[in-house]
């Protein structure tokens, strides 16, 4: 689980409780004609800017990758990746049937080469299952992204009603109050969940889509080396290049510690 995300959220909700129980107490945030106005008016917005396919898709693939964190870095892509090379060197591709991995897309990828298909199947099917994938990550943060954008536009629009309503009911005072924090809950609202939720979480896939992007493209070049038979060193040497440079020369020092010991 990513923690950051879930820690994020709890410590937000938090801080918003403790402020309005500073103040009052949480039925004075109660209201409904706020809530409709809000998550209805956002929902409805979303669904006309996108597919209903691509909203089937996007928000729970964005959900679960939001509160999830991939199990294996770069680093350990890497070194898996050269593992697995040496296996192949010494036992040919058929060894590579007994290795239990844990990443489903290193995992097919390496299946391919166990199975003996060719260079340009595997490139192809594995290119596209990437592609798949980050398609609809993407589409995850687009969508949450839309609502972050559209939640406090209705909550503008929920408030321009309350004053409305308020207005138009100036002879009763009874009513200002009520009309009043319609309008003002409706704006809190909007705000809540744009930046406390929905923009957070758009921001958060946008960079695991990043991530993701750059972790599978550097499974595929790993398993097309293993594929033509690369030597261990050179699929390390090779996929180095995609850690950070701290982080490469780091890799690059162990490997001269392993090799001297």
């Amino acid at each position: 689980m990513d923690i950051a995300t879930g820690l994020g959220l709890v410590s937000g909700m938090v801080v918003l409780a403790a402020m309005i129980l500073m103040g009052g107490n949480l039925g004075m945030f109660l209201d409904m004609h706020a809530f409709v106005v809000i998550f209805g008016g956002a929902s409805a917005a979303t669904l006309i800017r996108f597919p209903l396919s691509a909203i089937f898709h996007g928000l729970p693939l964005g959900m679960k990758f939001a509160f999830t964190i991939r199990r294996m870095s770069q680093r350990d892509l890497v070194d898996e990746l050269a593992g697995l090379a040496e296996i192949a060197r010494k036992q040919g591709p058929i060894g590579l049937e007994k290795v239990d991995i844990d990443d489903p897309f290193l995992a097919k990828g390496i299946r391919y080469v166990a199975d003996g298909y060719d260079t340009t199947f595997i490139r192809d099917n594995l290119e596209r299952d990437r592609d798949n994938f980050l398609t609809h990550l993407d589409e995850g943060q687009k969508i949450y992204r839309g609502i972050g954008d559209c939640a406090p536009a209705f909550g503008m629009i929920g408030t321009l009603i309350g004053m409305v309503q308020m207005f138009a009911n100036m002879t009763d005072p009874s009513k200002l109050g009520p009309y009043m924090a319609v309008a003002l809950l409706a704006t809190f609202y909007g705000a809540a969940v744009a930046n406390l939720f929905c923009l957070p979480i758009a921001d958060k896939l946008q960079l695991k889509l990043h991530d993701e992007e750059i972790n599978r493209t550097l499974i595929i070049d790993g398993i097309l080396m293993i594929r033509e038979a690369k030597s261990p060193s050179l699929v390390r040497e090779m996929l180095l290049a995609y850690l950070p440079e701290k982080h490469r020369h780091a890799a690059e020092g162990d490997d001269a510690v392993a090799v001297a010991a």
